[in-house]
């Protein structure tokens, strides 16, 4: 399967991110990123200080957070989601249970 580049990947989540009705923002501070709801906003906060992988990375976390069994996803996009969701279960630990 064809790996898209990076800057069409952030593109792809971002769009993912605007059809689930999350806001994407990017300030500098000093915080990892991630999804959250601020006064009934939800949003995906990412560091800009973050280079392009770490951001996608962050971004594709925070999809898989929310969820995107419903919605559709190019198959690179939705393999780049399910491999960071992976990757941070197997650093956290976390045991991801099936429904």
């Amino acid at each position: 399967m064809p790996k898209l580049k990076t800057e069409a990947l952030i593109a792809e989540l971002e769009e993912a991110a605007s059809q689930l009705g999350l806001k994407v923002i990017y300030e500098k501070g000093d915080f990892g990123g991630g999804y959250c709801i601020l006064k009934e906003e939800k949003l995906i906060v990412i560091n800009k200080r973050f280079d392009q992988k770490h951001r996608a990375s962050t971004l594709a976390r925070s999809l898989s957070e929310v969820g995107i069994e419903n919605l559709f996803l190019k198959p690179a996009v939705r393999e780049f989601i399910e491999d960071q969701t992976e990757t941070n279960d197997e650093v956290t630990g976390s045991q991801r249970s099936e429904p």
